[in-house]
C-alpha cells in the first residue's frame, strides 16, 4: 500500500459524537379552546417548537386544522357519527382560539346506511352566509318502500331523483343564506334539516335517512378578531352541567353575622 494514500486513518476526529438531545425539550404545549356553541370549551392540546429567532410559534399554529368528534364536544354519544373540523384562527397566550372549518360523517355510519334494492340521492351546493363565508354542503338520502308495498325494490326514476335533488339544493341554500355561519353550525348540529327535506320530498317519492353528510368552508372573509371573539363569547345559554342548589346559611336574629 502506498504511503499517504489512506489519509482518513491518520486524522483524528474533530468534535467526537454529538450528544443526543430530546427534541421535546424544545417544544411547548398550547390549549385548544372550542367556540361557545359547544359544551366542552377546552377540547385538547397541541404541540409546537418554541419561538426561536424569526420563527415564531404562534405563526406556526395559525391555520392548523383539528378534527374532533361531536360526541366529545357536546358530551353526547348520540352524535358520535359526526366529525367537526375546527381551525386555529388566533393565539392568545397559551390558548388557541378555534373557529368552524368543516363537518363530516364517520365512514361506519355512512356504510351502515347504504343497502341494496334502493336508490341513493346525493346533492351539493355552494352557498354564501350573511357574514361572507362560502360553504359547500353535501346532502345524502335513500329511497324507501311505500306503505303496503309488496315489491322488493324501491328504485326511483331519474326524473324523480332530479326533483328531489332540486329540493335538497333549495333547502340547503335557504338554510345557509338566512343567517351567519354561527346560526348555520347550530342548525347543522341540531340535525333538523334532513327531516325537513324528507317532508318536502314525500310528495315526489318516499325517502329516508336524509343527512347533510359533509360541509366545507370554501372561502372565509378577512380575519376579524371581534368576529372571532363573538364565537367564544358566552351567549347566555347554559350548555354545561347543572349546578347544585345553594344551601341557605343559618343566622341568629340580631347577631349580624354567622353562627
Amino acid at each position: 500500500m502506498a504511503i499517504g494514500k489512506n489519509k482518513r486513518l491518520t486524522k483524528s476526529k474533530k468534535g467526537g459524537k454529538k450528544k443526543a438531545v430530546d427534541p421535546f425539550l424544545k417544544k411547548e404545549w398550547y390549549k385548544l379552546i372550542a367556540p361557545s356553541i359547544f359544551a366542552t370549551k377546552e377540547c385538547g392540546k397541541t404541540i409546537i417548537t418554541k419561538t426561536q429567532g424569526t420563527k415564531i410559534a404562534s405563526d406556526g399554529l395559525k391555520g392548523r386544522v383539528i378534527e374532533l368528534s361531536l360526541a366529545d364536544l357536546n358530551n353526547s354519544e348520540d352524535q358520535s357519527y359526526r366529525k367537526i373540523k375546527l381551525c386555529i384562527e388566533d393565539v392568545q397566550g397559551f390558548n388557541c382560539l378555534l373557529n368552524f372549518h368543516g363537518m363530516d360523517m364517520t365512514r361506519d355510519k355512512l356504510c351502515s346506511l347504504i343497502k341494496k334494492k334502493q336508490s341513493i340521492i346525493e346533492a351539493n351546493v355552494d352557498a354564501r352566509t350573511t357574514d361572507g363565508y362560502i360553504v359547500r354542503m353535501f346532502c345524502i338520502a335513500f329511497t324507501k318502500k311505500q306503505d303496503d308495498q309488496l315489491k322488493e325494490t324501491c328504485y326511483a326514476k331519474s326524473a324523480k331523483v332530479r326533483s328531489i335533488r332540486a329540493k335538497m339544493v333549495n333547502t340547503m341554500s335557504t338554510l345557509a343564506g338566512k343567517g351567519d355561519l354561527k346560526t348555520l353550525v347550530k342548525a347543522l348540529i341540531a340535525g333538523t334539516t334532513g327531516d325537513e327535506i324528507v317532508r318536502e320530498a314525500s310528495s315526489i317519492f318516499p325517502i329516508k335517512d336524509c343527512y347533510i353528510r359533509k360541509v366545507k368552508v370554501i372561502k372565509k372573509p378577512k380575519f376579524d378578531v371581534t368576529a372571532l371573539m363573538e364565537w367564544h363569547a358566552d351567549d347566555g345559554q347554559d350548555v354545561g352541567a347543572n349546578v347544585a342548589p345553594a344551601v341557605a346559611e343559618e343566622t341568629v336574629a340580631g347577631s349580624g353575622g354567622r353562627l
